[in-house]
Parts: structure tokens; sequence; C-alpha cells
């Protein structure tokens, strides 16, 4: 368990009434809300949140006399409410509380004119989860006639067109259900949902369309329905196989991560992906060999398409390639190169804006106290601080220790406020919280709820919670968690030493989560490298075309995250999908999932390439030749397949989800550098320089 769960843990199982589990709630009004009307609507909120049974207890500014929970212009208040109910829970009483207070606005005069939030961890992975679903459902509405539109331009036949979209829809709706199924007895991630999407219809429609356009040269060539459809499943079927096994190795890298957010997703995309190779090897035959030259209806429409088809483009450019093959490398690696270098910068961390949706109630309510100075209410770092046995935490020892603590905290300009037992009120010394505290009865009296929030039952151990100031992001705090718990395990406070203080909170979950992450990174990249390059030696009996499709697709991801970083954690550019500014960091999820994901996914097309240039290898003997004529012969349905990846994973670029943001501009950028500046000008250039070396030493003979 990591610390920031077992700080949460502790604060459940040892306090009375813990601030663990809560919801803040943003009231704006035209009117101050501490007196008057606006007071009565704050009293009404107040009694209405604390007669829900789940509610432990409510902190606002009448029950705490604190001012910070009222903005300087008194017309925009804040309070806490503090749950009784489990931690999986939480989800299900969002709603009701909403509801309730709604409630109270629809008896209240004039209440239209105010604005009642309810923010925090459950609302905010609730109304997330609500926008993802929509982002999904949406983008299928919209993909699904652009896919179509590039199938038709791709076949010059409407029938042909369908049969994709029919295999990624499948392959979607059945990974659903698998899916579906499995989060019963596992958490999933918020994100599945679009991953399935976009992984469904990327590789479904993908692997269709190198199917189907392989079964139209086979009836081209004169052969039977049956015997195309046989023919197509042994060359076209063994490249989707093969394609599919190096995407599913990307996917099942990330089960090795510690936590069930990367889990989640990468059990998705074996489901889909697996759904998807199983579809376009098993029922697109069938149909294929039912349907036969049915396929190319209307064929009016084949003629005015036919351009499109005609490989004399293409082989024009595959002999340009093999004329000139060291110039075409050392430019299509110098624009790699300079794509690559903003990596060299990347910042790996929560992103300081946009990371929560202000389009829902959640996100909005976020935004009111960060208009306030006070979102650092709603993720505060929560210290757990457990004094030896015997060591009470309100003796005179263990209070200047947490004075200290606190003091300390306080001097640091990245933090707004501390809440603890030292800090019940300004410039109160040590000596009165002492004298205070010798009379527990008139304590608990005056402040129960604050007591039993910060005070556990065992005496020894109390929270102390770190408020972020309104300077802070989400990007800095992590640096406050980790100098925060430096400073705690220095033993610079000589009363704190022998004491047990673990950071938790939001912030310092993602701290310990990224931290997991990155120590497994290198695992989950040198597990897919090396079953990769063992697959495709297997696959193509070679040693040097598995090490150079490795070498290849690392290129692409590197330039991958080169714009990644220029786009969004520069700014530059990033106003096109409405990120108002530079996020100043990438979330640790993105470099992963991306790598897993781009390198299968990159792999496609490496694998529809060099199956065409083996078999025109294996028929002719000249690698030249074979380079040329595997380029000419599947340009066409590189180039249409990565349009509709481009267009389906560049949808979700444009989502209201950050994360989802990251991950589709990152697909889409991977996908139009691998099918332009790897597969269409380094991969044959390459090839045609090692010449028989490719095949070595699965194929004896062969020349330039």
């Amino acid at each position: 368990m990591t610390e920031a769960r077992l700080a949460d843990s502790i604060l459940t199982a040892r306090f009375s009434r813990p601030i663990s589990e809560f919801f803040a709630v943003t009231v704006q009004a035209p009117t101050p809300m501490d007196v008057g009307i606006g007071g009565q609507l704050l009293d009404s909120l107040l009694a209405t949140a604390k007669a829900e049974p789940w509610v432990r207890s409510v902190l606002s500014v009448r029950t705490t006399h604190d001012s910070s929970f009222l903005a300087h212009d008194k017309r925009t208040t804040f309070f806490l409410v503090s749950l009784s109910v489990p931690h999986d829970s939480v989800g299900r009483v969002v709603q009701p509380l909403r509801d309730a207070f709604q409630r109270v606005l629809g008896h209240f005069p004039d209440g239209e004119a105010y604005s009642v939030l309810v923010t925090g961890r459950a609302p905010l992975d609730i109304d997330i989860r609500t926008v993802s679903a929509e982002d999904a459902h949406r983008n299928e509405r919209r993909l699904i006639p652009i896919t179509l539109a590039v199938l038709v331009l791709a076949f010059g036949a409407l029938v042909a067109a369908l049969l994709p979209v029919v295999v990624g829809i499948l392959a979607i709706a059945i990974a659903l259900t698998i899916v579906g199924v499995i989060a019963q007895y596992t958490p999933m991630s918020v994100f599945v949902l679009n991953m399935i999407t976009m992984i469904g219809l990327g590789v479904g429609i993908d692997y269709s369309l190198l199917v189907v356009t392989r079964f139209r040269e086979e009836l081209n060539a004169g052969h039977t329905n049956v015997v195309a459809a046989t023919r197509t499943f042994a060359t076209a079927g063994r490249a989707v196989v093969t394609s599919g096994m190096t995407v599913v190795v990307g996917f099942a890298a990330l089960l090795l991560t510690p936590l069930s957010e990367t889990k989640s997703v990468g059990i998705a995309g074996l489901a889909v992906v697996t759904v998807a190779v199983l579809l376009s090897t098993t029922l697109l035959p069938a149909l294929l060999a039912v349907l036969g030259r049915s396929i190319d209806k209307p064929r009016w429409l084949a003629h005015r398409l036919a351009w499109y088809h005609r490989p004399v483009i293409w082989e024009r450019w595959a002999r340009s390639l093999s004329r000139h093959p060291y110039r075409a490398v050392a430019l299509g690696g110098a624009a790699i190169a300079i794509l690559t270098v903003p990596a060299l910068f990347l910042r790996v961390g929560l992103p300081s804006r946009n990371w929560w949706p202000t389009e829902t109630e959640a996100g909005a309510g976020v935004a009111t106290l960060e208009r306030m100075g006070m979102s650092g209410y709603v993720q505060p770092l929560r210290l757990i601080i457990e004094f030896p046995e015997g060591t009470e935490a309100t003796s005179a020892k263990a209070l200047r220790g947490l004075k200290h603590l606190s003091d300390s905290l306080r001097a640091d300009p990245r933090i707004r406020d501390v809440k603890s037992l030292v800090d019940l009120g300004p410039g109160k010394s040590v000596l009165e919280y002492s004298l205070l505290y010798s009379e527990p009865d008139t304590v608990r009296a005056k402040y129960p709820d604050f007591l039993d929030a910060y005070l556990a039952r065992d005496g020894r151990t109390t929270l102390m919670d770190v408020i972020p100031s309104d300077t802070t992001s989400l990007t800095t705090t992590m640096d406050v968690v980790r100098d925060v718990r430096k400073l705690v395990a220095s033993g610079h406070i000589a009363q704190l030493r022998g004491t047990t203080t673990r950071v938790g909170g939001y912030v310092a979950a993602a701290v310990d989560f990224q931290r997991l992450l990155l120590a497994r990174f290198p695992l989950i990249v040198a597990l897919i490298l090396g079953v990769t390059v063992l697959m495709l030696a297997f696959v193509f009996k070679s040693v040097l075309v598995p090490i150079k499709a490795v070498v290849m697709n690392s290129l692409s991801v590197a330039a991958t995250f080169g714009i990644i970083v220029l786009v969004f954690q520069h700014g530059f550019g990033g106003q096109i999908f409405g990120v108002d500014g530079p996020t100043s960091a990438i979330y640790v999820l993105v470099p992963v999932i991306v790598f897993a994901v781009v390198f299968g996914l990159s792999m496609d097309y490496e694998v529809f390439l060099l199956m065409r240039i083996k078999e025109a290898f294996d028929a002719t003997g000249q690698n030249t030749v074979a380079t040329r004529e595997g380029l000419s012969a599947t340009a066409s349905v590189i180039t249409s397949a990565a349009l509709i990846m481009i267009a389906v994973f560049g949808a979700f670029a444009f989502a209201h989800i950050l994360m989802m943001q990251f991950i589709g501009f990152g697909l889409a950028v991977a996908v139009f550098l691998d099918a332009t500046l790897v597969r269409m000008i380094l991969v044959p250039s390459f090839m045609q320089i090692a010449g028989r070396w490719n095949w070595w030493p699965g194929v004896k003979s062969g020349s330039r």
C-alpha cells in the first residue's frame, strides 16, 4: 500500500468524524452570504446537508467562524460536507445531495439567482465519467460517416466500404460487453470506454481494410469467391494476426503496472484488439466468400474513383526512393530528430490547468473555488501524524512539535493555510494551546466537529491539513508533497522525532502513483521491445528486419512525445484543442499508454508493408524489385488506414477530458508520422540500403 493510501485508511479507521470523504459545496449569491437573505439560504443548505443520514459533519463559516470560507465580497462561500459512507459508495450520494440542494433553491425566493455546486473527489469522478461517455458516443456518431467516406474512396464501392465499418462497430460492442463482465470483479478506469471506442474503430477498420483489399486483388486475379477468401486468409489474415499480436503485446505490458488505472486500460485493449482480429479473420472472410463480386457495387462509383487506386504515383515514389535511399534516410531522420527535441524537456506530473472539465458541475465548483483562492481546500495535503505510545497529541511537547511544523509550512509561499490542533486561531501560542487542551471537556464543547475531525480516538494520532495557495497549481503542488515529506523525514523538528508522519490526499496519491508507474516503465518498454523483436524474427526469419522495425517505431514514438510536449506542455497551438494555456506537465499515464499503444499500432503498417515486400521477394528473389512492389501495393491501403485512424484518434483530441485529449492527439500524431515519414520514406529506403541482409539468415539468395 502506498503512503497516501495508508494515510487515508488511518484517517477513516481512527478518527471519530474524519473529513476523509467529503464534498465541497460552493454557493454564489447576489447578496452577502453571512447576513440577511443570503445567510438564511446558507443556513437552510447547511441544515439540509446535516439532515442527510450519511452526512457525518458540516464545516462552514457558521461552525468554524473562519473567514476563509467567505470570499472578500461575501457573496460567495463554500462549506465542507464530511460523509460517513464507505469509499466505494460515495458516488451514490452525489446526486441525492445535489437534488436536495436544488429543492431548497426551488422553495427559496429568487432561488434561480443563486448557484449551488457540489464538487470534490467523487463528484469530479462521476462528472468525468459522464462527460467521457458523452464524448465517446458523440465521436462514434461523427466518425462513422467520415470513416465510411474514406472507405468509399479507398474501395470505390459502397458495399466493400460498409464491411469494415460493421467489423469496427461489432468489435466495440463485443469488447464493451466483455469489459462490462470483467468490471464486476475488478475496478475499471474511467477512460476505458473512450479507449475501446478509439482502438476498436481504429484497428477493426484497419484490419478489415487490409483483408477486403486483398480479397479484391485475389478476385481480380481470376480466383473464385471461396478460393479468393482462402488465399486472403492465408496472406492478409496472417498479416492481421501478426499485427494484432504486436498490438496485444503493448496492452499486455500494461498488466504489469501496479495500479488498476493502467491495468484496466490494458484489459480493455486486449479485449478489443483480440475481438477485432477474430472478426477480421473469421466473420469477414466468410462474408466476403458469400458476397464475392457484389462487394464492388455500385460499379459506377468504382469508375469515378479509379484514380485513387492507380499505383503509378506510388511506383514513381518507390523508384525515386530506390535511386536515392541514403538521401531519403538522411532527410527523414533529420525530420524525426527535430520533432523529437522537445521530448527532452518532458515534465511528468499533474497538469497545471484544464485538468477538471469546467463544463461539469463539479468542474465549475472547482473553478469557483479557484476564483476565491480556495481550490486547495478540495485537494489538501493531509498529514497523519502518529505519536509514540504513551505520548498524547495534545501534550505540551507534541503541541510544540505541531506548532513548529505548522509555522514551517506556513512560511512556504506555496501554502495558503494549515488546519490542525494548533491552528484554531491566529496568534495563539503553544502555552495557550496547552492550557486549552488541558480542559478537554471545554474544548469539545466549543469545537466538537473540529476536534473529532483532527484528533483520533486513540489521542495520539492527529491530522494536519495543508492548503496550497491559489497560485500553486496541481503541478507545483506535487513538488510541495515531496518537500513536505522531506521536511518531516529530516528530523529537524526535535519534538516530532519518533513520530510517524504520512502525507496523503489526492496530489500525494498522484505522486505515489507516478513514482510506481515510472519505476515499472523501463520493464514495460523492455518487454514490448523484446517480445516484438522475437515475434517478428520468427515471422520473417530475419535478424535485421525486427531490429529495424523496433528502431523505426521507437523513433516515431519519440517524435510523438516531442510534439505532445510542444503543443500541450508548452502550449504551442493548444488553443486549437480548447486548452487555454500551457499545461506545464504531462500526466504520467500519457507516456506509458501512448508508448504501449502507439508501438503496437505503428507495427500494423510495418507488418502490412513487410509482408508484401517479403511476398514479392520470395517470388522474385530481388530485394530492390520486391521493395518497390511491396510499397506500391500497400501504399494506398496504408494511406487510407492512416486517414481513418487519424480521424478516429484526432476526434478525441477535442474531447472535454484533458487526459483523453493527450492520448487522442498523441495517437493521431503517431499514426501520421508512422504512415508518412516512417513507412513511406525511412522503411523502404532502409530496405533498399540493406539489400539481401534484410532476410538473413532465413533467405540466402537475393540481390540489391
